[in-house]
């Protein structure tokens, strides 16, 4: 099998999307933490990689060193934070890097592969391979513990679930009261019959979850309170999924994982950013549907093998066993 050094910048929804990255293109991978060495060092980078100077004397030495050639097949991460560090290591142990996200104002030439957003409007180049949502974890094995965690907690549901993902306000999208409790309300109208499961996150604004402890779920967590994940059991066993729009990492599980149909409540009002384009696409794709009276319900999942198999086939690695 394949192996693969992950860098990370400690970001742990960065990290997890290498991992994902790496599981999915069938790699064993060892973690490896990078950081700038001084203060300046990424603006720095900037304008040495537009020169092709990928050098590791901008990097802080990491913890043992690094690795030896020959240990590793290729190099991936997540990030700006490890766009340069990528190149420079790769370079340095002689193998393919690959990236996930958009690499803006570094050079595209010098990464064996780009896994980049389709919302983020990626360049058209060989090595560039869009994708329409983030990378999320492909574990089975993860699913069905996280499961089985949730399952301790709210034993043997009774009906047909329809659980509720809220997220919170940024600079695109709002959430306050009185949003989330029309929500609610037309969530509870529209699943008459289903046990009903909520999740607030660290985003969720206090007077959201007074809200949301206002309704009788037959479930329910609120972030603040208790810091359990039940998202993935969540995507496993609900049968409705009503996810606010401006969490692209909980959408993007929930339109790739289990077999829910994904409705989204959407607090993001007019505009063309990029979570815009995000809901969009995933509206384009049959694989969500806006949350709204006589919308269509949509179960449809996104495959991304076929995306999966390209970048492993750009980093020249092996393909997983039953992959073209």
């Amino acid at each position: 099998m394949p192996r693969v050094l992950i860098l990370t910048d400690g970001k742990a929804g960065h990290e997890n999307q290498s991992r994902a990255f790496a599981m999915s293109i069938g790699c064993e991978a060892e973690v490896l933490p990078v950081r700038f060495r001084f203060k300046g060092a990424k603006a720095l980078s900037y304008l040495l990689d537009r020169l092709g100077a990928a050098s590791t004397a901008l990097l802080s030495p990491p913890p043992g060193g690094l690795p030896a050639r020959g240990r590793f097949d290729a190099v991936i991460g997540t990030g700006s934070g490890v766009f340069y560090a990528a190149k420079a290591i790769a370079r340095r142990l002689g193998v393919p890097c690959g990236v996930v996200l958009y690499p803006r104002g570094y050079s595209l030439r010098g990464f064996g592969c780009i896994l980049a957003p389709s919302f983020d409007r990626p360049a058209a180049r060989a090595n560039v391979v869009p994708v329409p949502v983030n990378l999320t974890s492909a574990d089975a094995a993860f699913y069905a513990s996280a499961t089985k965690e949730f399952l301790k907690r709210h034993p043997a549901p009774r009906k047909p679930a329809a659980a509720v993902i809220l997220g919170g306000p940024n600079k695109i999208a709002g959430m306050d009261a009185a949003w989330a409790r029309a929500q609610l309300e037309r969530v509870f109208a529209e699943t008459e019959g289903c046990e009903r499961w909520i999740t607030t996150s660290r985003r969720t604004p206090p007077e959201v979850e007074a809200v949301v402890d206002s309704f009788p779920f037959d479930w329910k967590l609120v972030y603040s309170r208790d810091r359990f994940n039940p998202i993935p059991a969540f995507v496993s066993l609900a049968s409705r999924l009503f996810v606010s729009a401006e969490s692209t990492g909980m959408l993007s599980e929930a339109v790739t994982f289990g077999k829910s149909a994904v409705s989204i409540l959407d607090n993001l009002g007019r505009g063309k950013s990029k979570f815009h384009r995000f809901v969009a696409g995933l509206v384009e794709a049959g694989a969500a549907s806006i949350f709204a009276p006589g919308a269509p319900v949509c179960s449809k999942k996104i495959d991304l093998s076929p995306q999966f198999a390209r970048a492993a086939g750009l980093l020249r690695l092996r393909q997983p066993a039953g992959e073209a």
